[in-house]
């Protein structure tokens, strides 16, 4: 059967980026199935449930953790590659096409990296856009962002306070670093330090602590 990939948490200051491969036949996915972007946070958990209860559809799912975000010897472009090749590993699918979001400006060129990467026989075709084309990666859309969202919500449990959606834009996920790097002096753990937005708050808070030593 064919498959479709696509990830979520690409962009954050803080946490993991996860990738999601669903392999099914289009027919048996849930109705409501679209880019997760699209989709309230109640209707991608529910479809993200009904689509794990399914014994016809299988679904892969890989996370890279902050420390491999931050390890100065890749990038982005590298580790979307990666995480999308390990979601579709962990379906077992082989002999199969799969359709991918591209996480390239050259879409081919980035379907023949996760192509590459995949240890098992599949063919890959990638495009721009596709969770808003293909059924399959509409519904890895939502197992990544579903994933990504659970990610979240560990963190703020663990953290215990509302860090916001853990992009740069979002002004909860600012405060919370602000104050972070302001009662202890140092980035949390869940925080991409290679990200501008990190090394801005910290550059920040220092100023201040010498500003308040002067």
């Amino acid at each position: 059967m064919p498959f479709g990939v696509d990830e979520a948490g690409k962009g954050p200051v803080l946490g993991s980026m996860f990738a999601a491969a669903v392999v099914a036949d289009p027919e048996d996915l849930p109705d409501g199935i679209a880019d997760s972007k699209t989709l309230t946070p109640q209707r991608r958990e529910r479809l993200a449930a009904t689509l794990r209860a399914a014994e016809a559809i299988s679904i892969g799912v890989a996370e890279i953790p902050v420390a491999r975000i931050d390890d100065p010897e890749t990038d982005m472009n590298t580790l979307t590659v990666s995480a999308q090749a390990q979601a579709i590993d962990a379906t077992g699918v082989s002999g199969e096409t799969g359709y991918v979001d591209a996480g390239d400006v050259d879409a081919e060129r980035f379907g023949r990296r996760v192509e590459k990467r995949v240890d098992t026989d599949v063919r890959i075709q990638a495009e721009h856009g596709a969770d808003e084309t293909y059924p399959l990666v509409g519904a890895a859309s939502v197992i990544a962002k579903v994933s990504r969202d659970t990610h979240v919500a560990a963190l703020r449990a663990e953290y215990g306070t509302d860090l916001g959606s853990g992009y740069p834009s979002d002004e909860r996920t600012r405060s919370f670093l602000e104050a972070y790097v302001k009662r202890t002096g140092e980035l949390p753990d869940c925080a991409r330090r290679s990200w501008q937005t990190s090394s801005d708050i910290l550059s920040a808070a220092t100023q201040t602590g010498l500003e308040d030593f002067d």
